[in-house]
């Protein structure tokens, strides 16, 4: 077996065991269209503090059991819902200000890009540094939650890819595999780059 065939192999190994990306684990279909997108954007900023991955995970789970699963409704749902829904999945600490952060998001987005980030992402010229700063204008996302977005979306948008965040770079590091992301994205498809991704980042949780 030469050493690119054992790469392929542990990388395989490591999707079957932990290949399951973020928004699919908060009950997101992933697809380039304003509610899915909008939905990956919520996992991002619940995922933007310093909180358990699983917490963040089952509190975008609760938000869009509710029903909150787009700009506008977000935006109907009260603060106080807002806050009980977190608070159901044990998001504590940051359940007020991440409120407070989910209203102010919805609204802009709402306003700047009439709730469709294809639109952000057709102002950024399709340019992924560009896109990576207009989505920090969103409250409460910062680099960390842009990045993981980016490497979300990147099976969605092919100028994002490929996306190997810090922390998906060393969980590759971890797994004795290479830390160049071209190199990476080089052992699977281009639809299984967030599935590798996420299952790097995986590896370090």
């Amino acid at each position: 077996m030469s050493a690119t065939d054992d790469l392929r192999h542990r990388v395989g190994d490591l999707l079957k065991e932990h290949g399951q990306t973020f928004a699919d684990e908060a009950g997101v279909r992933l697809r380039d269209t304003p509610g899915p997108l909008y939905q990956l954007l919520v996992v991002c900023v619940l995922s933007s503090i310093r909180i358990r991955a699983n917490i963040a995970v089952d509190a975008a789970r609760e938000l869009f059991a509710a029903g909150y699963r787009t700009p506008a409704k977000m935006l109907e749902a009260s603060w106080q819902q807002r806050v009980d829904a977190l608070g159901r999945a044990h998001y504590k600490r940051y359940d007020e200000s991440t409120a407070t952060a989910l209203g102010g998001g919805a609204q802009l987005i709402l306003d700047r890009w009439h709730g469709d980030l294809r639109k952000l992402r057709a102002e950024a010229g399709h340019d992924p540094r560009r896109i990576r700063e207009l989505l920090q204008e969103v409250p409460r996302i910062g680099p960390v939650g842009a990045e993981i977005f980016c490497r979300e979306a990147q099976g969605l948008w092919p100028e994002l890819r490929p996306t190997f965040d810090k922390r998906a770079v060393q969980g590759a590091s971890k797994a004795g595999l290479p830390t160049d992301p071209q190199k990476l994205a080089g052992l699977v498809s281009e639809q299984d780059l967030p599935r590798l991704a996420a299952a790097l980042v995986r590896v370090t949780l």
